[in-house]
C-alpha cells in the first residue's frame, strides 16, 4: 500500500518538471529572425472542423495536418532555394565568405549596385530585392537558352524554368550555358560539391512566370 501512494505521489512532479522544462526550453529559442509574411502557405485541415471560433468545441488533433507547406509558387520556389543555401537565415555568412538568406557573393552584389556588404547582410528587404534583381538579370541571359531547352531532360533530369534560374543561382548564367548547350557534358559544381544538376532536380516545376527578364535589373530599395 505505501509503495502504490509513493508512486502515486511521484507522477504529478513527473508531469510538472516535464512540463516546467519544455517551457523554459521554449523561452531560450529566438523566433525574432524568422517571419513568414507574404509567403504563399498551405495549410491542411479536415473539412469537418468548424470553422466560425463560437462554433468550436472539440476537435481531433489527428483529423487535422497542422504543419504549414510552401507551394509551387514564386514564394515557394524562393524559400526552398533559401532553405537549401542558408536555412533562411538573413544573417548567415559561410566558410567562403557567401552572404545572407541567399548566399550572394561581393561580386554578384556588385552586379546588382549593392557594394557595402555590411549593410545588405543586415538588410532583409534589400537581400529579397537582390534575389529578385539576380533572377531577372539570370532569366534575361538565359532567355534563348529557357526557350530552347525546355521540356528536354539533360542527364535524366527535366529542364525546367525553375530548375534553370535556381543553377543560374548556384553557378552563374554562364556555367548553366554551358552546361545547357553541352547537354551536360560540361559542369559545374560549387565547393561544397553541389553541381548545376543537383539544382536543376531539386528545383524543378515551380512557377517562375514572375520573373520578368531584365539585363539591367538592380536591387533597389524605394
Amino acid at each position: 500500500m505505501n509503495n502504490r501512494l509513493v508512486s502515486y505521489s511521484v507522477i504529478p512532479v513527473v508531469i510538472f518538471a516535464t512540463v516546467f522544462g519544455l517551457l523554459n526550453r521554449s523561452e531560450s529559442i529566438d523566433f525574432t529572425a524568422y517571419s513568414v509574411e507574404c509567403h504563399d502557405l498551405d495549410f491542411n485541415v479536415s473539412e469537418d472542423i468548424v470553422l466560425n471560433n463560437s462554433e468550436v468545441t472539440s476537435f481531433d488533433y489527428a483529423d487535422c495536418f497542422l504543419s504549414p507547406k510552401l507551394t509551387k509558387s514564386f514564394n515557394g520556389f524562393k524559400e526552398a532555394l533559401a532553405f537549401k543555401e542558408s536555412r533562411g537565415d538573413y544573417f548567415s555568412v559561410n566558410t567562403y565568405g557567401y552572404l545572407g538568406k541567399y548566399q550572394f557573393g561581393k561580386n554578384t552584389l556588385k552586379l546588382l549596385g549593392v557594394y557595402k556588404t555590411d549593410e545588405f547582410l543586415n538588410n532583409p528587404e534589400l537581400q529579397e530585392k537582390a534575389f529578385i534583381a539576380n533572377a531577372a538579370r539570370n532569366k534575361w541571359i538565359l532567355r534563348r537558352d529557357i526557350k530552347r531547352f525546355i521540356g528536354k531532360h539533360i542527364n535524366g533530369v527535366l529542364v525546367t524554368e525553375s530548375g534553370v534560374l535556381a543553377a543560374a543561382h548556384l553557378a552563374g548564367p554562364g556555367s548553366v550555358k554551358k552546361y545547357l548547350r553541352s547537354y551536360g557534358a560540361i559542369g559545374f559544381a560549387d565547393a561544397y560539391g553541389t553541381t548545376v544538376g543537383n539544382y536543376m532536380k531539386k528545383f524543378s516545376g515551380y512557377d517562375t512566370s514572375f520573373i520578368v527578364g531584365d539585363r539591367k535589373a538592380k536591387a533597389k530599395l524605394l
